[in-house]
This record gives structure tokens, sequence and C-alpha cells, in this order.
């Protein structure tokens, strides 16, 4: 979940960053080809992402706080001695509804830049992120063969 919003924020970052800079050589596009240049947004479809993400930019940082300070919660529920069920119950629902929030806003936020979007940059944009699956796959592999105590810590 947190990769795709950060993918998200990525592609809308890296949208940002090369609507502002000139364009490279072909030389530079042919050695590592830009997704964002793939798109091949107009100046018009820029601006109006620009738009999209500055106007959701308020809502997106509550919601990313939110989801932090609810994982923070979880953690001290989860460190306390002794441990509640109930609180931690709680403390798991306020993170899941933290999630749901983010999921929400970064699902609006797509379908707004999609309508702005061709049919052909669509299919573009489904082309990179198929690309983007196929080599996160194997990272996402590795993770879930770690140790089993890997990420965890020791009670205080």
């Amino acid at each position: 979940m947190r990769l795709l919003t950060a993918l998200l924020l990525l592609l809308v970052a890296t949208t940002l960053a090369v609507a502002q800079q000139p364009t490279g050589t072909s030389q530079d596009s042919a050695l590592a080809p830009d997704p964002i240049e793939q798109l091949r947004l107009t100046p018009d479809q820029r601006q109006a992402i620009r738009q999209i993400v500055s106007e959701s930019k308020d809502e997106r940082q509550m919601t990313n706080r939110r989801l932090r300070e609810a994982n923070v919660a979880l953690d001290q529920a989860l460190d306390a001695e002794p441990t509640d069920e109930n609180v931690i119950k709680q403390r798991v629902n306020e993170v899941a509804t933290a999630q749901a929030a983010q999921l929400r806003l970064r699902i609006h936020t797509e379908m707004k830049i999609r309508r702005i979007l061709r049919p052909e940059q669509i299919a573009t944009l489904r082309r990179l992120r198929l690309q983007l699956r196929d080599v996160m796959a194997p990272q996402r592999m590795n993770n879930q063969r770690a140790p089993a105590n890997q990420g965890f810590r020791p009670r205080r």
C-alpha cells in the first residue's frame, strides 16, 4: 500500500520536475527513458496535473500525518505493559481507517489525472505500471523470504 502511494507521488513529483525542466537531448532519453516523457503530456495536461496535485496537497499531508500518528499509537499500544488487547484492536482500526483514507485520496487523485489523459496515454501508463510491477515483484519476493524475526524489536 505504501509502495503504491510512493509510486503515485513519485509519478506526480517527476511530472512536476520534468515539466519545469527543459527537455534533454535525444541521447539522454536513449540512455534512460523517462516514464513521464513516455506519456507525452501536453503543456495543458502538465498544468492540469500540477493543479490537481496542488489542490490535494494539504489533504494528502493530513492523511499521511494521520497514518503516521496511528502507526505510532499502535506501536505504543503493542509495547505497553501490560498489553491491552482492546486498545490494540482500536489502534489497528485507526491504522486501517487512516490507510483507507490515504487510498481513497490516491485513487481520487489518479481518477482526476486519468480524466485529462488521452486513451493512448492511459495505455502507456498501464504499460509502465506493468513494467514497474515486474521490476518490483522480485523485491517483494525477497522481502517475503526475509527471516521471520526481521523487523521486530524487543519489548522495552
